[in-house]
């Protein structure tokens, strides 16, 4: 295997103290055209992301890999498990762990800051990792985090597999009160992919999210459901993101 890990995120705690874990780190084969958070799913870490990454037929993109902290979680009845934020049902009226997402949130968007500027750098995740992806999305085109602090990351892609946005049934209103928020959702690509037999995260949830980003502006909201797929991925969705990534960062390939 040619990644390596770093430890660069481990020690950082969330607002309430939990650490979040080890990041690992997938380097470009090829020329560095993009940098790319990319989150696990609810109790898993960022070993398995990194692998999964390296297996992908991307050189030009350095994958970054972060391990969520462990803390209780309540749609598991508060059992302790690696979790970018707490969860219970999902609902379109759930309540969202705001303190959590924003912390999840400023931890990656750290993890990007000191990428070079001719870089360009994205996000992606799988299911609630998928989620703080999205947030983020919307931290970026409203230039803040839900605390108010602003948001210092320069997006130019989003991927959400299996996942869902937090806040989905809030976020055009927030968006259609500024020029600049709009401006910014209008030019963020992002592609979302969910199985239609998705038994973890229903599929509902996943067009819901993707026809609320299209409506709050998010006019590059590319939605791809998958029929028969249940709560996880296979080689065809990853081909699709693999391409989309390709076309959308304008990366060379193995050229």
């Amino acid at each position: 295997m040619s990644y390596s890990h770093q430890s660069m995120g481990s020690g950082s705690r969330n607002a309430r103290g939990y650490e979040f874990g080890r990041t690992y780190v997938v380097r470009p084969k090829g020329k560095h055209q993009a940098t790319l958070v990319w989150l696990h799913g609810l109790g898993d870490n960022g070993s398995s992301s990194s692998q999964l990454m390296e297996s992908l037929h991307l050189p030009n993109i350095k994958w970054i890999c972060p391990t969520a902290p462990t803390r209780p979680v309540s749609s598991l009845g508060g059992f302790t498990c690696t979790a970018w934020f707490d969860v219970g049902e999902i609902s379109e009226d759930g309540h969202d762990d705001m303190e959590g997402l924003d912390a999840s949130a400023s931890h990656i968007a750290n993890l990007l800051c000191s990428e070079p500027a001719d870089v360009k750098v994205g996000i992606g995740g799988f299911s609630m990792g998928a989620a703080i992806s999205l947030y983020s999305a919307t931290c970026y085109a409203l230039g803040r985090y839900g605390t108010g602090h602003s948001y210092p990351i320069n997006l130019r892609a989003v991927v959400g597999l299996s996942g869902w946005l937090p806040g989905w049934k809030s976020i055009r209103n927030k968006i259609e009160c500024s020029y600049e928020a709009a401006r910014r959702a209008s030019s963020l690509p992002i592609i979302l992919t969910h199985g239609m037999a998705d038994d973890v995260v229903p599929y509902r949830f996943g067009e819901k999210s993707a026809q609320s980003l299209g409506m709050a502006g998010f006019r590059q909201t590319v939605f791809k459901p998958y029929q028969g797929l249940g709560h996880y991925t296979v080689p065809k969705e990853m081909d699709e993101v693999v391409h989309w990534l390709t076309s959308r960062l304008g990366l060379e390939g193995s050229r």
